[in-house]
């Protein structure tokens, strides 16, 4: 998606330890136009699927899985890291590692908003790992709900989370795929 590439370009910025900060744009500071084009750009790859409900993790996914719901027509779950006052049982939850904070949380979904007769579309605003939408598939087994794809805002292609999600046998679409981030320079992945 060459928009989103441009704003990784233009408004990213490289930090050690392969750490791409987009902060101005994603994860801190949300572009509404970006975020509109990322989310039509989710619901014209996965149209046609059947889908019920798109689920993220609090709290980057959410923009971007909102304007795909908002596109698509359909609701948008996402697992929550904290702990709430209101949401204390019938949950299904998981433990995700995160790369960039270097902690693990775990992530619950009340099961009031997930169940067996949902065909769901994962959303994540970055694929590096692959911890975070592990966490949201386990969750997704213990509803008994479909998995339908999983739809990655950035990827940094050159870690392990594209291999092993790949071996889940689910359709994956990233909308940028960075191939390397050495020596500060972003270089997308050739040919997307």
């Amino acid at each position: 998606m060459k928009l989103l590439e441009e704003h990784i370009k233009n408004r990213g910025t490289v930090l050690p330890g392969n750490v791409l900060k987009v902060d101005s744009f994603l994860n801190h500071q949300i572009d509404p136009v970006l975020m509109q084009a990322v989310g039509k750009e989710f619901a014209n790859r996965f149209a046609n699927l059947g889908i019920t409900k798109i689920v993220t993790i609090e709290s980057s996914g959410i923009a971007p899985a909102v304007f795909a719901g908002l596109e698509l027509g359909v609701p948008v779950v996402f697992a929550r890291k904290k702990k709430s006052l209101t949401l204390t049982e019938n949950l299904y939850t998981s433990s995700v590692y995160s790369f960039t904070k270097q902690e693990t949380n775990d992530i619950s979904v009340s099961k009031n908003f997930l169940g067996k007769a949902d065909k769901i579309l994962l959303i994540d605003d970055f694929l590096a790992n692959g911890q975070a939408v592990l966490g949201l598939l386990e969750v997704a087994e213990q509803a008994e709900a479909e998995v339908v794809g999983i739809g990655i805002v950035i990827e940094k292609s050159f870690q392990q989370g594209r291999a092993l999600l790949e071996k889940t046998g689910y359709p994956i679409y990233s909308l940028a795929r960075i191939a390397s981030l050495e020596n500060e320079q972003i270089r997308f992945v050739k040919g997307e």
